[in-house]
């Protein structure tokens, strides 16, 4: 106890309070004075990259040759004092320069982590925006197919049909692993050309949201650009690898995407105007008619159209098949008659009329003709 005489007053105090009340005091203003601003965390970052590659002690001259610092030897070396004092870096010798603490390096590990964290947070967002653009994409280019189907149809009075662009190589651009239930999956697979294919897949065990992520981020980090033949069992092996528990879901998710890029029939073709082949007499009767009929509903032999016209892609103009020269055993009876369009980046789709061997060639042929060389730049607006 103290006891003061205040003019003509007395006036006791405890010193051990005011002792604590002015240490407490000064505390603060250390305390403020000695925060890990914006440029001692640059510092801090910096020793600490620096003695992860060579090993030895860092001295502020070495600091202050690193490129966007911008900070002179002197201020360096006030801030490297201030972060010895805060603990983060220590001085193994009076004339040595400094190193990391078990304080620094957790900083600096918190700090990785942190920065892992919000660059998987911007690779999730960056997918689902990808994800719903290449959807919206992909439900444009079906309706514009169809529309193309259709208007073909209306103005020849003959059958249509049209397929779907294909990339010939396949190379994968980007797979996203989406959950559909606890125990399933979807692999959105996005060829070169934004081809997208849909495989779900089931797996054993519900999976969280971090994991998916890695997943995808390793998926896409090991195989994109390949094609579906320069996957093999090396890469497979080390892929199950890194994903640990879920090796098995790499399994599946490869054997999703070969028979997804291999599948005939993934391949889409739209039709329209089938029933117009009952206009004409040679082609109405039950028996060939029924078969022509079988062929646009089931579209498995519309697939040799396809990939007979594609064999002939590099010759970029019309064929013309007549009767027995039909790549369709049940189109023998039938002119057929189609065309490639090319979308760039080698991705090429089929355009096909099928009608009577005595069609109207004249306007046929010049309306495949006008429609391939527009088709193009109708594409490049969707």
């Amino acid at each position: 106890m103290l006891t003061l005489n205040m003019g003509g007053g007395t006036v006791c105090t405890d010193v051990s309070t005011l002792t604590s009340r002015v240490l407490t005091k000064i505390s603060r203003r250390e305390e403020a004075a000695l925060t890990l601003d914006d440029r001692k965390k640059k510092i801090l970052l910096a020793i600490i990259k620096t003695y992860l590659d060579t090993g030895e002690p860092v001295g502020s001259r070495t600091i202050s040759k690193i490129e966007g610092l911008d900070l002179s030897s002197a201020t360096i070396r006030n801030e490297m004092a201030d972060l010895v004092e805060m603990g983060y870096i220590l001085q193994p010798h009076t004339s040595a320069g400094r190193i990391p603490s078990d304080k620094g390096y957790r900083f600096y590990v918190d700090q990785l982590m942190a920065e892992k964290e919000q660059q998987l947070e911007e690779r999730e967002r960056e997918t689902d925006e990808m994800k719903d653009m290449l959807v919206e994409k992909a439900d444009k280019m079906e309706r514009l197919l169809k529309q193309v189907a259709r208007s073909l149809s209306v103005n020849t009075n003959y059958a249509a049909m049209i397929s779907a662009p294909r990339y010939n190589i396949n190379r994968l651009k980007f797979i996203q692993l989406s959950r559909m239930e606890a125990n399933r999956i979807v692999a959105v697979i996005v060829v070169e050309g934004n081809m997208i294919k849909n495989q779900i897949i089931d797996i054993e065990e519900p999976i969280d949201d971090e994991t998916l992520l890695k997943l995808n981020m390793l998926l896409n980090t090991t195989l994109n650009g390949m094609a579906i033949e320069d996957i093999n069992l090396s890469i497979i092996s080390k892929m199950k690898q890194q994903a640990g528990e879920q090796a098995g879901i790499i399994s599946e998710v490869i054997d999703a995407v070969a028979e997804s890029i291999k599948a005939d029939e993934d391949l889409e073709i739209y039709t329209s105007g089938a029933n117009n082949i009952f206009k004409y007499p040679e082609l109405a009767d039950n028996e060939r008619a029924s078969e022509i009929i079988t062929a646009f509903e089931e579209k498995k032999q519309l697939t040799d159209i396809v990939y007979e016209t594609l064999s002939h892609s590099d010759e970029k103009g019309i064929q013309v098949y007549i009767g027995e020269e039909s790549p369709v055993e049940n189109m023998k009876d039938c002119s057929v008659v189609t065309a490639t369009y090319e979308l760039g980046e080698g991705i090429h789709g089929t355009i096909g009329i099928i009608g009577p061997k005595r069609m109207d060639y004249d306007k046929v042929l010049s309306t495949m003709k006008k429609l391939s060389n527009e088709l193009d730049n109708i594409f490049k607006k969707t």
